[in-house]
């Protein structure tokens, strides 16, 4: 902006008539590109170049014009120039950035105008088409979006992605109204949004409702759009015809669904996403009709038609090149009243997405920057300018997020203002927080940016379209020339398990190992990131993959590559986390105080006050075999309300100590054994069968221990579940209940455990008092040691009736 105040200034002085300004922006970046050892580059589709100069050229009486000199050489030897005009010089690219470039190149000069060409700036850094939409009225809230993507959950997203599923389904197999409202009871009913609704407080019928509402729309729309060419609504699409775009009234049938939530990676464009549904579109037109693949993005929530929702489909048009011919259109679907918008994806409205994409990448890439004091002490950046409209706030979802960043990071930059309206409610909304706090939030989240921007700059997923798997198989980082045998098998929803065979004979050494994140992909470039997932299980000649998606629709010649997930995957999580530890919440509050603030956990005085006479054995034989240090460690965490920190030289026996307290939850107490993991998994269960549909009287929870009776019914309490029957074996002799739960409390290594779990009567009585269901929770290898149950658990298993699980509760805050 200054330089261009400049020009103007020059030119108004009349200093510089009929002559050209070429003003060298070296002295703004004292850092010149000279050798990327790290760094791809090469010509083709997928090109890269590297920036090694800028230069803004400015005609009298003209826009300003930034050329670039590029270059594909690894040598940087060999340049080619990159003419910026028509609002794309407003790209703010700098010397040593990585560009791809599309369009036609010259004589060695890239045009990049307001008719041709584009300049993707970062184009390794994908960015989905929902971030790139939110930066239109915010890019702000795009940006910190990419950093903190993980969402507590609302019902509205909830009903939003059951509504996405029953009509994704129910188009894929063309299913009639009653087969509609099976799918929908289905899904509602089935377990996989068990555990949202469990944790948003809804039940399974209010769910169920509100999804009904839409179930007319969706057979209203398939009538309409679906194998019935006759009955069209007649849309107005622009469209190419014969080398020229036209705006014309057409008819459009929905032929076929090819996917749903088809996976699109581009590297061309610097984009990826999930297409909602994908579908061979058949356009009747005067003379006949034309066939496309399009894409059709589905909204749940209130019809707009705004331009969020119109550019995430033009956005989609784009991911489709790298698969099919242009589709140059697509279609936005309101679920809840069955209206469908054709959405054309012309060069004005893709060249501005793309510059927005631009400006979202540098702030993403430039997220930090060097301090006076060199690399080694860099300094957060500042974000987007804060929008002045406080009514669009109050509905963002990274609002808490945005004022954070600006109260602890921006509020101390000379260089940063907010608008004066927006000052007392970024103060207001962070006045919980007292400096220690602020100082806190500011460090982690340069740590963690600097570990993402470590991460992407040696990793990241660039290698797995910018390296044949040939040369990533060298360093074991990728298995390639892989085909698919055998049928594929859906473990569990959205779980698919794929085996892969090498096509040439047996399989490289390779780093790969059960349990690690892949990515597959087919060889050829059009077939990126079809899926991801985890190695189940590697051969000599095979490999086994649970998917996230079914891959068995693709031609069966087609050639993959599993690429080791070598991204940071997981650090959005870690960035949510920092974000709610800075809630204004009562949890927030005390953790605040235990972590940032250093107050002291407390502890029980007395271990005499946990651990009654009678228990003293069982504890004894827990710290048999530990050293001094060691049994006082496990002392300080028994004693524990807040937590214990197990600190100690290598080699002190950290890890056996931690090893020692994992077996025994249990607690010994006055008045007996509890079991508080068991008791809120108990909790948890029959809060589902009520969320169910089950009546709380027909439920029955059993154990042979009161003390354990009595913490049930204590959290049976908090939740006001108290018309849940708790009792004892001997209370439910000649009785029953339509679902039994028994607890089984024990989980100790020894074997002298006690009398009550031997007595063979007792179990004979909990385990045959349900009429329906029965569900008995407890630690298998500990209950082996009782003759009784150790027979139950032989027949049990030999049946397959017994599934393990691996749970974990925090038990505090």
């Amino acid at each position: 902006a200054a330089l261009r105040a400049a020009f103007r200034a020059l030119a108004d002085s009349g200093l510089w008539w009929e002559t050209v300004l070429s003003l060298s922006l070296r002295f703004c970046f004292q850092k010149k590109a000279t050798s990327l050892p790290d760094t791809i580059l090469k010509n083709g589709l997928n090109n890269r170049y590297c920036v090694l100069e800028v230069s803004i050229l400015q005609r009298n009486g003209s826009d300003a014009e930034k050329h670039l000199t590029v270059t594909a050489s690894q040598s940087l030897q060999d340049t080619e120039l990159c003419i910026l005009r028509n609002g794309w010089e407003s790209v703010p690219v700098v010397p040593g950035d990585i560009i791809h470039l599309e369009g036609e190149c010259s004589s060695g000069t890239w045009i990049i105008d307001e008719q041709s060409g584009y300049l993707i700036l970062y184009p390794d850094l994908l960015l989905s088409g929902t971030t790139i939409s939110k930066s239109i009225r915010c890019m702000r809230r795009a940006v910190l979006s990419e950093r903190f993507k993980v969402s507590s959950g609302s019902r509205q997203t909830l009903v939003g992605t059951i509504l996405h599923e029953i009509f994704q389904q129910s188009v894929t197999n063309n299913l009639a109204q009653e087969k509609l409202e099976e799918l929908a009871n289905k899904i509602v009913y089935g377990q996989k949004y068990l555990k949202e609704m469990y944790h948003l407080n809804l039940r399974q019928t209010e769910i169920l409702r509100e999804v009904e509402e839409y179930l007319p729309s969706f057979l209203k729309w398939a009538e309409d759009f679906m194998h019935n060419p006759a009955n069209q609504n007649k849309m107005q699409l622009k469209l190419s015809n014969d080398g020229k775009t036209e705006d014309f009234s057409c008819k459009v049938e929905i032929a076929d669904i090819l996917d749903i939530e088809e996976n699109i990676w581009s590297p061309r464009f610097g984009l990826k996403g999930k297409i909602d549904v994908t579908a061979r579109v058949k356009i009747h037109r005067q003379p006949g009709v034309q066939c496309r693949v399009m894409p059709l993005e589905v909204k749940s929530g209130k019809e707009s038609n705004s331009i969020e929702h119109r550019s995430q489909v033009i956005l989609y048009t784009m991911l489709n090149l790298e698969r099919r011919v242009d589709p140059e259109a697509g279609f936005l679907l309101y679920l809840k009243t069955g209206t469908m918008y054709p959405v054309s994806g012309g060069r004005m409205d893709r060249r501005e997405l793309m510059k927005l994409r631009n400006h979202v990448a540098f702030y993403l890439m430039h997220s930090t920057h060097e301090s006076a004091m060199g690399r080694q002490n860099s300094q957060l950046a500042a974000l987007p300018p804060v929008v002045d409209d406080s009514q669009a706030c109050k509905y963002c979802s990274q609002v808490h997020n945005c004022f954070l960043y600006g109260r602890a990071v921006e509020q101390k930059m000379d260089s940063v203002s907010f608008p004066p309206a927006m000052v007392p409610i970024i103060e207001r909304e962070t006045q919980h927080l007292k400096p220690s706090h602020l100082e806190y939030f500011s460090l982690w989240y340069l740590m963690l940016t600097l570990e993402l921007q470590s991460g992407e700059g040696k990793k990241g997923y660039k290698n797995i379209w910018m390296m044949p798997s040939l040369e990533r198989e060298k360093a074991g980082d990728c298995v390639g020339n892989m085909i698919r045998v055998e049928e594929v098998q859906e473990i569990s929803e959205g779980e698919y398990l794929h085996i892969f065979q090498r096509g040439n004979g047996t399989i490289p050494g390779t780093n790969l190992l059960v349990g690690d994140r892949v990515v597959v992909s087919g060889e050829e470039n059009d077939l990126l990131g079809l899926a991801t997932g985890y190695v189940n299980e590697v051969s000599v000649t095979k490999i086994s993959c649970l998917l996230d998606r079914n891959l068995s629709k693709l031609p069966k010649n087609v050639i993959f590559r599993l690429d080791h997930e070598e991204g940071n995957f997981g650090i959005g999580v870690t960035f949510e986390n920092l974000s709610k530890l800075m809630k204004d919440s009562p949890v927030s509050e005390r953790l605040r105080n235990l972590i940032i603030d250093f107050h002291k956990p407390r502890f029980i005085q007395h271990l005499s006050s946990v651990l009654p006479p009678e228990a003293k054995e069982t504890v004894a034989n827990i710290l048999k075999g530990l050293n001094k240090p060691q049994k006082q460690a496990m002392k300080k965490v028994l004693l524990s309300k807040d937590y214990t920190l197990i600190v100690g030289m290598p080699g002190t026996g950290k890890t056996t100590t931690i090893c020692a307290l994992v077996p025994a939850p249990e607690h010994a107490e006055k008045g007996g054994v509890s079991n508080m993991t068991e008791a809120k998994l108990v909790l948890f269960l029959t809060s589902l069968f009520i969320k169910a549909g089950c009546n709380p009287s027909d439920i029955g929870i059993i154990s042979p221990y009161r003390h354990q009776l009595k913490t049930i019914t204590d959290l049976m309490a908090k939740l006001k579940e108290n018309r849940v029957e708790v009792n004892t074996v001997d209370k439910y002799q000649g009785r029953d209940k339509s679902i039994i739960i028994v607890s089984f409390v024990r989980n100790s290594n020894e074997e002298n455990l006690g009398a009550l779990l031997k007595d063979w009567r007792r179990l004979n009585v909990a385990i045959t008092r349900a009429k329906h269901k029965l569900i008995m929770v407890g630690c298998v290898p500990s209950l082996s040691h009782y003759p009784p149950l150790e027979k139950l658990l032989c027949h049990l298993q030999s049946e397959a009736m017994i599934s393990f699980f691996s749970v974990l509760f925090c038990e505090r805050g």
